[in-house]
């Protein structure tokens, strides 16, 4: 039972880094009804900012807020000078202009980083690992019933938790939030009401990089340091999280992460012989395959529908 309970707790704090992703291509496709292949490459090149920063000698939870400042910066401008002119004339091209920036925003990383993982133990480096926003030295956990709980995932969950809780009271209880539903629902009609939908669509991508550059800094710190190949895993992960909770659902983005990083563990725990370390990115595959098969809109999304 111990190991049970343990995997749980494991698979959690695994499936709330998935959920930071997810939350960054929600919001998005609340705010836009698109959907940002980018958005892992984003927060990478976000956290290789947030090492910078550190190699500077500023504060690491300081460092966090300029990244989310820059990430706010790279994601408002992709809106303005590539989606925006690329969406007015055809949706699908948004699809190929995402992917071209996922291209061009990793040659980028390592055109200025370079392509080796950072910190690496050459000289010059006033950091040996990459910073974590926790507590995470080996005697940082705590243990209940057996059970081992690090500081660190503990506090990775209480971010994404608070972070949750923000963008609800955002979508539910602020105008802009209804402008943004209102804009991803009828771009059109949301002009005729006077909308700002510019202004509108340029934070939602904004804001979405933002969060993702926390994503970004967290699963770094988890693997103590950044490079090239960080983020294309973890966001498939977060894409599946994203469809099993539903496109636009901020609370299915987050409950669906953790569900995946629960199944993902347990799977890898229980089935060992047949799921091992290289196969436990198919359980994300098989997520986003069952849920686009029975319930395309997702646990908590909510289904479109249509006058024919």
């Amino acid at each position: 039972m111990e190991l049970f309970f343990q995997r749980l707790i494991d698979g959690l704090s695994q499936g709330s880094v998935y959920s930071l992703i997810a939350l960054g291509l929600v919001i998005i496709y609340r705010g836009t009804g698109h959907l940002n292949f980018a958005q892992g490459e984003m927060a990478l090149f976000c956290a290789y900012c947030v090492y910078q920063f550190g190699e500077w000698g500023i504060p690491v939870w300081i460092a966090l807020v300029l990244g989310m400042a820059v990430g706010f910066a790279v994601g408002a401008a992709s809106e303005v000078t590539l989606v925006r002119p690329i969406s007015k004339k055809s949706p699908f091209a948004v699809f190929v202009v995402t992917l071209g920036l996922f291209t061009f925003l990793n040659w980028l990383d390592g055109a200025i980083w370079g392509n080796q993982q950072l910190p690496n133990s050459g000289v010059g480096s006033k950091q040996q690992s990459y910073p974590s926003l926790f507590p995470n030295a080996p005697d940082d956990f705590w243990q209940p019933f057996g059970v081992t709980i690090r500081y660190e995932r503990a506090g990775i969950l209480a971010l994404v938790l608070v972070i949750t809780a923000l963008l609800f009271l955002l979508f539910n209880k602020t105008k802009f939030g209804l402008a943004m539903r209102a804009v991803a629902s009828n771009t059109e009609s949301a002009k005729l009401a006077g909308i700002r939908t510019n202004t509108v669509l340029m934070v939602s991508w904004g804001l979405a990089a933002a969060i993702g550059a926390v994503g970004g800094v967290v699963i770094a710190g988890l693997n103590s340091n950044v490079n090239l190949g960080l983020m294309f895993t973890v966001f498939i992960y977060g894409s599946a999280a994203a469809t099993l909770g539903g496109f636009d659902s901020p609370i299915g983005a987050v409950l669906g992460g953790l569900i995946i990083g629960v199944v993902e563990n347990m799977a890898s725990g229980y089935a060992q012989e047949w799921i091992g370390q290289d196969m436990k990115l198919s359980v994300a595959f098989m997520v986003i395959l069952v849920v686009l098969l029975f319930k395309p809109s997702g646990l908590f999304g909510t289904a479109k529908v249509e006058r024919v």
